[in-house]
């Protein structure tokens, strides 16, 4: 898996809808299919970028493929953005505090003519 690979599946708004399916539970082909509104062939080729970007895995069971989301790409992800999460986090909190040195005490968003 490339990190390259990882962004361009997440890229989809189909895959990303995937992907929050199979975080709530495992999930077969026909139920993403159902849940995503696609066809059986589009949702396929869905879920083999998923999988090729190791963000799925794929079990047989009896007739049905039933894929789980793989944790492992999303912590990694998780682990990338943390600097950002950071940065936000800082800004946002000196906008806050600015905000309140700022504020004259009332809820009016503008005061009145």
């Amino acid at each position: 898996m490339s990190d390259a690979s990882l962004w361009t599946a997440l890229a989809d708004p189909h895959r990303r809808a995937i992907v929050a399916l199979l975080l709530e539970h495992p999930r077969p082909v026909g139920e993403i299919v159902e849940a995503c509104g696609l066809s059986q062939p589009s949702t396929s080729k869905h879920l083999k970028v998923l999988r090729e970007a190791g963000l799925v895995r794929v079990r047989q069971d009896a007739q049905r493929r039933v894929y789980a989301l793989d944790p492992a790409p999303i912590a990694a992800l998780d682990a990338w953005l943390a600097p950002y999460r950071t940065l936000w986090n800082t800004s946002l909190d000196g906008l806050g505090r600015r905000l309140d040195e700022t504020s004259d005490g009332t809820d009016e968003p503008f005061p009145e003519d």
